[in-house]
């Protein structure tokens, strides 16, 4: 096997090795939610107020150690629990920042220094809840979601109520089906990206403000790195890159790359995604552009 080959398949095995327990912790909450919480119980204790909730969810995070690749079955459960799904979007895309986990190992890596730490908890929460704000405006909620999960709703909907243990081994089959494939494409399209981009030229970027930012930010996107365990991964790049870059990187990673795409594909349209991808990108790189021309 060829050097290129073999680091292909080393990148790949690593991604799908990384993120699979966490993929099956999410495909359990999601199922926990949907099966055990009584019908209605998140709703019920959620602001009325469209932003304080999208807020109050967002937070959510903080008591949930699961990076991106869980949310997003989590997130699905949340749907077909009566969420919005603009609600489930603030979500999932500030749950793999605000979680505990992210938080120790950013503090462990960073401190306090170049407000690294401070930036991507609260440039993250603004974020989410600026995307969530926005698709709450949009006025055909469901043509966000593919066919496929319409579809899955509307069984799960109407299905009846047997036994919670049956229906939570059933909603469990269904998620793995769903996202396993979505886990082993993804991971293999980032295995791909990784061979085909040279870190050196990356490298050469970091000194420049707006370089710096862009270059990690789509180093963010092929690597698809856990956000648990991706400030020790850009650390390296520390005495390299600018602190917006890093800032950069540890925002846009956890909510846009390469293998949360292919998942996210199996409940949101590609339209949807394109939009949410453009939004994001803008807004991480708005967010390292402050931090190295403000901090």
């Amino acid at each position: 096997m060829t050097d290129p080959a073999r680091d292909f398949v080393t990148l790949t095995i690593s991604v799908i090795i990384e993120s699979l327990p966490f993929v099956f912790l999410g495909i359990v909450l999601s199922s926990l939610v949907q099966v055990w919480l009584p019908e209605g119980f998140l709703l019920r204790r959620l602001p009325k107020n469209p932003a304080l909730r999208r807020l109050s969810i967002s937070l959510l995070g903080v008591l949930l150690p699961v990076c991106e690749c869980g949310n997003v079955p989590l997130s699905r459960g949340l749907i077909m629990s009566g969420l919005t799904v603009a609600d489930s979007m603030t979500f999932l895309f500030a749950a793999p920042i605000l979680n505990p986990i992210t938080i120790i190992t950013t503090y462990q890596a960073f401190g306090w220094n170049d407000g690294i730490l401070v930036s991507r908890i609260v440039g993250g929460l603004l974020i989410a809840n600026l995307v969530g704000w926005i698709f709450s405006r949009h006025p055909q909620p469901e043509k966000l979601l593919t066919p496929g999960f319409q579809e899955a709703c509307a069984i799960d909907a109407a299905a009846p109520r047997t036994g919670r243990l049956r229906r939570t081994f059933l909603q469990f089959s269904s998620e793995t089906s769903a996202m396993m494939p979505a886990l082993f494409i993804g991971a293999g399209i980032a295995g791909l990206i990784q061979v085909a981009v040279s870190r050196n030229i990356l490298i050469a970027l970091g000194s420049n403000p707006l370089w710096s930012v862009l270059a990690l930010m789509l180093l963010a996107f092929v690597v698809a790195i856990c956000s648990n365990v991706d400030a020790f991964f850009i650390l390296s790049f520390g005495s390299t890159f600018l602190p917006g870059g890093i800032v950069a990187f540890l925002v846009f990673g956890p909510m846009i790359d390469v293998k949360m795409l292919a998942l996210l594909r199996t409940t949101f349209t590609a339209k949807t995604l394109v939009q949410v991808s453009i939004l994001i990108a803008m807004c991480a790189a708005t967010l390292g552009l402050a931090v190295n021309y403000v901090l």
